[in-house]
């Protein structure tokens, strides 16, 4: 019997999308071996000359005009593309979607980012018979994300099945499935065992996170939290901002044995396990990840849309709050040095069963073996 495959289609919007798309193919090979996932950066894959570019430009947007991001995803929220924009969209960035589709064959498609899911529906409309599953990749439904071609929608929460439903999706359309986290998540080192195997010291321990982009914490907050470094060790984790990673290498106020400065990296499951306090933008990737291992979390600077909508989703439910000024700090920096114990136990308590951290690619399986046997 021939193989189930499985293509998943991202875009280089941020690193969230391509990283729910992959963390979703590894875990369907986890517990299936035999399927055949593949995961593609459409635009980047079709262009890979302007695409890149067009991805850079868009960075450098959400950096400087985030505010006109924020702007621009509330005009849209409650509409889907129009589709003389989709048919522009199409024949201008992916004319030959059809063709990478038809060559690979596969069973069933999953979008983790709308554009792709806008120019797979409109290949549905124009006679292409394979299910399109939506993974909305935030804890918020965009009109963006909807269209009558897909087939089922893959949510995070029972609060963003709820958006669909008010938008008048079918709720046999929609299933909640948790977004899907790397396998390496699966499991927990302790965070002594973490520490050592990461090189650390034995004492408490904050990680900073601003997703593949980089911190964008200021030098003035970088400065007054570095003062804390003989109390407290620090991950710094700048992803791909290299000109931050040399500039804090190069400062004195960083080079201490208790300052940790990493860029991309594949260790941050174990580097999670040996903090006690994750500090990131609140992308919902990395939240669902610190969610997963409990750790209590600082948002800032989130991206006015659906960054902000992640935010009120996990502070309404307790797992972290907003870093609003260094008082915030300070308390957090105070309870790890004088009640420790306290923070560990609390989190201890928060520890996801197994069972639940496999929910996305098991459905996602599921639905699949329905479709080709059911």
């Amino acid at each position: 019997m021939r193989k189930k495959r499985i293509l998943l289609l991202s875009e280089g919007f941020g690193t969230g999308h391509t990283q729910a798309a992959y963390s979703l193919a590894v875990g369907l090979k986890h517990i299936a071996p035999d399927v055949q996932a593949r995961v593609i950066e459409l635009g980047r894959f079709l262009n890979p000359t302007v695409g890149p570019l067009i991805f850079a430009a868009y960075r450098k947007t959400v950096s400087t005009q985030p505010k006109l991001v924020g702007l621009l995803y509330r005009k849209k929220y409650k509409k889907s593309l129009h589709r003389f924009t989709q048919l522009a969209l199409h024949r201008i960035f992916y004319t030959q979607t059809s063709q990478v589709v038809n060559h690979l064959r596969p069973d069933a498609i999953v979008c983790t980012h709308p554009f792709p899911n806008i120019v797979i529906s409109r290949l549905k409309r124009s006679g292409l018979h394979v299910p399109l599953y939506t993974l909305i990749t935030d804890y918020d439904a965009h009109g963006t994300w909807i269209d009558d071609e897909v087939s089922k929608y893959l949510v995070s929460a029972d609060e963003v099945r709820d958006k669909l439903l008010a938008r008048g999706i079918e709720s046999n359309r929609i299933v909640v499935t948790g977004l899907p986290v790397h396998p390496k998540f699966w499991s927990r080192q302790t965070q002594q065992e973490a520490q050592a195997s990461l090189g650390l010291k034995a004492m408490p321990t904050v990680m900073f996170m601003g997703g593949g982009w980089g911190l964008s914490i200021n030098e003035e907050a970088l400065s007054y939290i570095a003062e804390w470094r003989e109390h407290i060790q620090f991950l710094f984790c700048m992803g791909s901002n290299s000109k931050t990673i040399q500039r804090m290498k190069q400062d004195p106020l960083f080079q201490h044995p208790n300052i940790h400065i990493y860029g991309y990296t594949h260790d941050i499951p174990l580097m999670m396990d040996a903090s006690d306090l994750l500090v990131t933008k609140p992308g919902g990737m990395t939240c669902t990840e610190g969610m997963i291992k409990g750790i209590p979390m600082l948002f800032y600077s989130p991206i006015p849309g659906q960054e902000e909508e992640n935010c009120d989703y996990f502070i309404d439910h307790g797992y972290g709050e907003m870093l609003t000024s260094h008082d915030t700090l300070i308390g957090w920096f105070k309870r790890l040095q004088h009640e420790l114990n306290d923070v560990r136990s609390t989190r201890q308590q928060r520890e996801f069963p197994a069972q639940l951290l496999e929910k996305c690619p098991r459905e996602v399986l599921e639905l699949i073996n329905n479709q080709m046997f059911g």
